[in-house]
């Protein structure tokens, strides 16, 4: 499946964590790096030294397995050679530009031969997920003459002016005003339903609610309906396959296009090459970013011929970037495509993905805090809760301590906040994955045996 990563990676801890070295380094930077960086790197405390495969290796020559996978940037592993090799090939030839390369022709088609429905061809390159995403709110109201657009509770779509008005948590808090025409609508997210309910019974009672508050609420200018298949941000929430077809349907109700962001859930994460296969709806447009680029920056927007056309989206330099579709963009995505087609990741994803959630699956009656797991392919996720009746989640101190132990034992995952989410690169391997799995379980016993829920 992965011929070209390594296999049964194990973590090796020599040092304290962080080690004397890290410790230096961070304090290093410290003095002129501005803060805000990413929770999981802060509280790591550790500098990188190298990273291949499933595996890094800090300053002091720990290593760690890695499940954050550069929290879905990482989707090949760390240093894939064939990748490696295909960068640096390409950024001794030409690196900087919007001219025609072979390298964005070969991108181009493969990215149109592994589309999620005929006719979503017409693709538009950018560096950044938050770029896409305004790019295509830009093209969604180039092509509806609209401007209101509705997202959902949980959703995370980037953290520029427009895609601020679409999140649905708190961290937009104290940031506004943000565009007009914002709308909030209830996600399925099943497991903490707002309102009580069990699917199917439900008869997706979040969907009908958005219905109601869009007819209540908005102008009846609605251009664009944007959703994650299933949603990273909030914790790794999967939704019923029907959730999306509704959505659809709603869009089309309201005269709305409908843009899946499949930042998080493309190329392969979720054991299909598309978040949106899980469902069989065909969107308007597609945002692509984290996966495609293999680490270099580079994200899209996939759209039809007739959408695509739209003005003033599609006037010269309407749609463009400066950095969008540079060679050596172009050379990192080409190279993904051709290491997720040669290798089979999407069947990796699936099959991995899968043994790791029957063994997780294994935890939810040891454990009195896990109350519930899911996942699809690899894009995993625990529900840490300090009651498994009432569903209460587990405090932010012992999310923490769980984290920081595992980090000491030299697993990286996601275990800061309740919903833990487990999102290890496409090439992972079986035995691998096990043995992040198994350090998660010791760590999972301690807190048990030592009762950190009473007393922390």
């Amino acid at each position: 499946m992965n011929p070209s990563q390594p296999k049964d990676q194990k973590a090796h801890i020599a040092t304290a964590v962080p080690g004397p070295k890290s410790i230096a380094g961070r304090e290093n930077e410290s003095l002129h790096i501005a803060p805000g960086l990413q929770n999981y790197a802060i509280t790591s405390g550790i500098v990188v030294r190298e990273a291949r495969g499933s595996a890094v290796t800090c300053a002091d020559g720990n290593t760690f397995l890695d499940f954050i996978g550069g929290i879905g940037v990482n989707g090949l592993g760390h240093s894939h050679p064939v990748w490696v090799e295909a960068v640096q090939n390409q950024v001794a030839k030409a690196a900087v530009g919007s001219f025609t390369t072979d390298a964005r022709i070969e991108l181009l088609e493969r990215v149109a031969e592994r589309a999620p429905a005929p006719g979503l061809h017409r693709l538009q390159l950018y560096s950044s997920g938050a770029e896409a995403v305004e790019s295509a709110l830009r093209l969604a109201k180039s092509a509806t003459g609209k401007y209101e657009v509705a997202s959902f509770h949980g959703g995370f779509h980037g953290k520029t002016l427009g895609a601020l008005g679409l999140m649905g948590s708190s961290f937009k808090n104290g940031l506004g005003p943000f565009a007009p025409g914002c709308h909030l609508l209830p996600y399925a997210d099943c497991y903490r339903c707002p309102f009580q309910l069990t699917h199917p019974s439900c008869g997706l009672a979040c969907v009908d609610q958005g219905r109601r508050q869009l007819r209540m609420q908005s102008c009846g200018s609605v251009a664009a309906i944007v959703v994650e298949p299933m949603q990273g941000t909030a914790g790794n929430v999967i939704p019923p396959p029907d959730f999306l077809v509704a959505v659809q349907s709603m869009a089309r109700e309201f005269g709305a296009l409908l843009i899946a962001d499949e930042m998080i859930t493309g190329f392969g994460r979720t054991g299909r090459f598309w978040g949106v296969q899980a469902s069989g709806v065909t969107p308007d447009i597609v945002t692509l970013g984290k996966t495609f680029g293999g680490g270099f920056p580079l994200s899209g927007v996939l759209t039809t011929d007739a959408i695509a056309s739209s003005k003033p989206w599609s006037n010269a330099s309407g749609s463009s970037s400066s950095y969008g579709g540079n060679p050596l963009a172009c050379a990192a995505g080409a190279a993904v495509l051709r290491i997720v087609e040669d290798e089979d990741l999407v069947a990796n994803s699936l099959v991995v993905g899968r043994a790791m959630l029957e063994a997780l699956e294994s935890m939810v009656e040891e454990f009195p805090f896990i109350g519930q797991v899911r996942g699809e392919g690899l894009l995993l996720a625990i529900e840490l809760v300090s009651d498994k009746k009432t569903r209460e989640p587990l405090s932010t101190a012992v999310c923490e301590r769980i984290y920081r132990a595992c980090i000491q034992r030299g697993l990286l995952t996601m275990a800061y906040t309740s919903r833990v989410r487990l999102q290890p690169a496409l090439t992972i391997d079986a035995a691998t994955a096990h043995n992040g799995l198994a350090i998660l379980r010791e760590v999972f016993t301690l807190a048990r045996e030592e009762r950190w829920l009473e007393w922390t």
